[in-house]
């Protein structure tokens, strides 16, 4: 004959660990399902449940990206700061009265916060100037440096971790100017005028033989228009010079 098992006065478990089937571990309740969960969609709720996550992730990449817009405002502002800072503390006025230091000391702690959000400046010299971290704003000749090389800051330009916060404004190289050439240019033909023929404008020279009859006419040929021959009978009939003329009877 066996004894029945005790219950314990706890929970009413057997005392040798016993349980009964579909009961709950001891310490723990059982839950107790809703009544209609037989005739849940579970796929279509999955979904659902898929597509809010989905706008909850968009919502927050959106609320991100517009509070690192607004960050890197405020540190754009925060640079601009700075910009006055050094421009203060070259000022002869302040210095002469002591308000130099001050203004180097509030600039350091500026810089410091601005490093710690990952902020740095810019050095660019002795580089080749870069479009997307530089902004060219003048020229300068300097022998041996090659040309498009950054020899001078105007203003600081700063990195923001990974991005660029603001382009720095520089001076660069020119190239340096090549001798001017003292030589004379060719002339440059015109192809549409037409060089003339040769044959055609060029005058016949004389020959020598024609030359030289030319010459002995003119030596033997008198000044003055030639004269006119003087037929046989006027020549008989011509009265001599010196003697007068008779004068004609007038018939009464």
């Amino acid at each position: 004959m066996t004894d029945a098992p005790t219950a314990s006065p706890l929970d009413g478990s057997p005392i040798d660990g016993s349980r009964p089937a579909g009961s709950p571990p001891a310490g723990r309740r059982q839950l107790e399902v809703p009544p209609g969960v037989e005739a849940v969609d579970l796929e279509a709720k999955f979904t659902q449940l898929l597509f809010r996550a989905s706008l909850l992730g968009n919502k927050l990449t959106e609320q991100k990206q517009q509070a690192r817009a607004e960050q890197r405002e405020l540190l754009g502002v925060l640079v601009e700061v700075d910009d006055a800072l050094a421009a203060l503390g070259l000022d002869r006025e302040l210095v002469a009265l002591g308000r130099g230091a001050g203004l180097e000391a509030t600039r350091r702690r500026l810089l410091g916060r601005l490093a710690k959000a990952g902020v740095r400046p810019m050095r660019l010299e002795g580089l080749a100037a870069d479009p997307a971290l530089t902004e060219i704003v003048g020229t300068e000749v300097r022998p041996g440096v090659a040309p498009e090389t950054v020899v001078q800051t105007v203003v600081t330009g700063f990195f923001w971790e990974q991005e660029v916060l603001r382009r720095a404004q520089v001076v660069v190289a020119a190239p340096e100017s090549a001798p001017v050439s003292t030589a004379e240019p060719a002339p440059v033909e015109d192809p549409r005028v037409a060089e003339p023929e040769s044959a055609e404008l060029k005058p016949e020279e004389p020959s020598a033989d024609t030359t030289d009859a030319a010459d002995a006419a003119d030596a033997t040929e008198p000044d003055g228009p030639p004269a006119r021959p003087v037929p046989p009978r006027a020549r008989r009939h011509a009265k001599a010079p010196g003697r007068p003329a008779k004068r004609a009877k007038r018939k009464k």
